[in-house]
């Protein structure tokens, strides 16, 4: 007979909340349709959020939630999704679908969802097809609790208050949707675009999160921390499993053998491993600082249902 002791007077730390963040881009219905209907919408809402939703996720108390992308933050420009709706620009989401989108869902519908939700906004910039001027403009529109030309456009737009966004990510996944860029140009890029994302009064916290490597590139995050490491707070990192190193034939979710669920929660086991190898490197090079290492996009990946459309990456 075994027996097992718990003492609960021992406590090998604190886990951060944030660990439990959740992640939201415009891909397929999760954001209009899923969080977003309108106001004018017959299901159940509150200033155009889905009720049911909504209390879902209270429910699992989301910490913190990042938006708007992924792939589409690199062609996101905010200006479009604020002001009146009827006076907003729509864009083509090239990257999920093909779908024309309307732009209702926005700075001010994002912000909204969070104070809903009573958790922190993260917001990933555009370094892909954006500028160094629109991302600057996008924290002073925020975080700015004074009199400027942003400050006053938020107000122009219905809010009075700055809402004091602490997360920022500059740009989503450079290597690949966010620019196919190599890691020395990006690093380039992030100290050009971090150096002008500031903060508008003393005791306002500002976390600048570099786009990280894909698995175990652990290059890009060596190159990355050499070189712009003194730039940054945080730098990311994505990992995704697949039961078969295949893009193009991952898996099915639902119709699958006994050894491709094992190398599933295998390759899952993995994430430990690239954790600890990825923050070595930035403890490496971070100096006297902390550099932070930020998992903001990761999970099983598998084909999708046949019948819809691939764009949306729809799996069971």
């Amino acid at each position: 007979m075994s027996y097992l002791f718990v003492n609960a007077n021992r406590s090998a730390g604190t886990i951060n909340k944030n660990i439990y963040g959740q992640f939201s881009e415009h891909l397929g219905r999760c954001i209009y349709g899923g969080l977003y209907v309108g106001e004018d919408s017959p299901i159940p809402n509150k200033n155009g959020l889905r009720t049911d939703v909504v209390d879902a996720l209270k429910a699992i108390r989301v910490p913190v939630l990042r938006w708007p992308g992924g792939c589409f933050a690199d062609t996101y420009h905010w200006q479009d999704g604020i002001g009146p709706k009827e006076q907003r620009k729509t864009i083509v989401n090239t990257n999920w679908g093909g779908v024309t989108e309307d732009n209702s869902f926005g700075t001010h519908e994002f912000m909204e969802l969070c104070g809903q939700l009573g958790c922190e906004a993260y917001f990933s910039g555009n370094v892909g097809s954006g500028t160094v001027q629109e991302f600057s403009d996008w924290v002073e529109y925020c975080n700015m609790g004074g009199v400027s030309p942003m400050a006053d456009l938020r107000r122009k737009n219905g809010r009075e208050q700055p809402w004091n966004v602490k997360f920022w990510g500059v740009g989503n996944e450079a290597w690949g949707c966010g620019g196919s860029m190599r890691p020395e140009y990006y690093a380039d890029l992030c100290r050009q675009y971090a150096t002008y994302l500031r903060t508008y009064a003393p005791d306002q916290k500002m976390v600048k999160i570099a786009s990280g490597a894909n698995s175990d590139d652990y290059n890009w995050t060596k190159t990355v921390m050499e070189r712009a490491g003194g730039w940054v707070d945080a730098v990311s990192l994505h990992y995704y499993t697949l039961p078969h190193d295949d893009w193009q034939h991952k898996g099915s979710a639902l119709d699958f053998t006994r050894a491709e669920y094992y190398t599933t929660l295998r390759k899952a086991l993995r994430m430990d491993e690239l954790v600890e190898n990825h923050s070595r490197i930035l403890r490496q090079y971070q100096g006297s600082r902390t550099v932070g290492l930020i998992v903001d996009e990761w999970g099983t990946w598998y084909d999708v249902e046949p019948g819809t459309n691939p764009g949306f990456l729809y799996q069971q």
